[in-house]
């Protein structure tokens, strides 16, 4: 294994007649970690010790399908002032829902009906601000007024476009109400 891989214990079969003993080996000698019950990681060691693993890299382990991973802190980096830092990270998908813990990091799994885009962009996350914004420490009646402010710097047929395919029935009316018709 190189480092800094996470494998599922399935993968890893047909290396070995007695699979389960094996790794159990390799975790007592720290040349593996366990980071989910079936998912194992080839730490990559540094000049300070041994390196987590990437998130990405975590959950595409974790789920084999497709996915969007977001932090609730890239919501600071659309310009409306926000500066809270949050301990987690959203990822949507076909599967998972709940907050899991994977390698010490916390990680809330939403299942999606609508879906998902297949990228980031920062028209999806003011969709997925304006969907959340009840859950965040910023106060609302606020928010929506720097919003209003900043407007001009996303594209609007875009945003109009993910509001209506992923964004609650206020959000889609707030961001009509934004934009215009």
């Amino acid at each position: 294994m190189r480092a800094g891989l996470v494998v599922r214990r399935a993968s890893l079969l047909p290396y070995s007649n007695n699979l389960d003993r094996d790794l159990a080996a390799l975790v007592a000698q720290n040349k593996l970690k366990k980071v989910y019950p079936g998912l194992y990681y080839k730490p990559k060691i540094s000049r300070f010790g041994a390196l987590p693993p990437a998130d990405v890299s975590l959950v595409k382990a974790f789920l084999k399908k497709k996915f969007l991973m977001y932090s609730w802190n890239d919501y600071n980096a659309l310009g409306l002032g926000l500066t809270q830092l949050y301990n987690q990270v959203v990822v949507y998908n076909h599967e998972r829902h709940g907050v899991m813990t994977l390698s010490n990091r916390l990680f809330d799994f939403k299942r999606s009906n609508k879906g998902f885009p297949a990228t980031l962009t920062r028209e999806f996350l003011l969709v997925d601000l304006l969907n959340n914004a009840k859950y965040l420490t910023e106060d609302v009646g606020d928010l929506v007024s720097r919003i209003q402010q900043k407007i001009m710097d996303f594209d609007h047929e875009k945003l109009r476009r993910l509001a209506d395919c992923y964004g609650k029935v206020g959000t889609k009316k707030l961001i009509v109400t934004l934009i215009g018709k």
